[in-house]
């Protein structure tokens, strides 16, 4: 860790889990049921939230949710501020989107940027019926009306802080920390 930054740990993986499972039971009970019901996980962070998310959510309902992933990349809207060429991952949806309910997953909802740029991605796919937003973590600062239908976690942060969800599949360790530059 670095001598400048103040880090604090605000969740951990026992943390995570429960909201999961919390999230997991509210989106069965919002959308009454799996019926059309789909997950589609925003890379990288979101991709493996929904794998959680879906392994619950079969478990609990003893039948297997369709899962799909979403590469934004091509569809942020700083592509072209950015001198640095974007990497492009891939985007798997294995299923039709068209009057489905999907519930789009991401780990941080903060600007509201991102998941402009996933529903216009989603939107080249199929017309779903509803398009709902999971996220773990919600810390504010909205530019873009854009709200999330299921949070694991309000966090109000300043524009200063850095909120980072390191999870085992990617970081090796479930955590969610706050940084704030000194």
């Amino acid at each position: 860790m670095a001598e400048n930054k103040n880090v604090k740990i605000v969740m951990d993986k026992d943390g995570i889990d429960r909201c999961l499972t919390r999230i997991a039971y509210e989106i069965l009970e919002k959308n009454k049921g799996m019926e059309n019901l789909v997950l589609v996980g925003i890379r990288t962070g979101g991709v493996y939230l929904a794998q959680r998310l879906q392994k619950k959510i079969s478990a609990i309902e003893d039948k297997d949710i369709p899962l799909g992933i979403l590469d934004i990349t091509l569809y942020r809207d700083d592509i072209s501020t950015s001198s640095k060429k974007p990497a492009l991952g891939k985007t798997k949806i294995p299923f039709d989107l068209d009057d489905k309910k999907v519930v789009l997953v991401d780990d941080v909802l903060f600007t509201g940027r991102t998941i402009r740029a996933a529903m216009d991605a989603l939107i080249d796919f199929g017309r779903p019926k509803t398009i709902q937003l999971a996220v773990l973590i919600d810390r504010g600062h909205r530019e873009l009306p854009i709200r999330a239908d299921f949070v694991g976690k309000n966090l109000p942060s300043s524009f200063w802080e850095a909120v980072s969800v390191n999870l085992m599949e990617k970081n090796g360790m479930d955590e969610v920390i706050i940084e704030e530059e000194k």
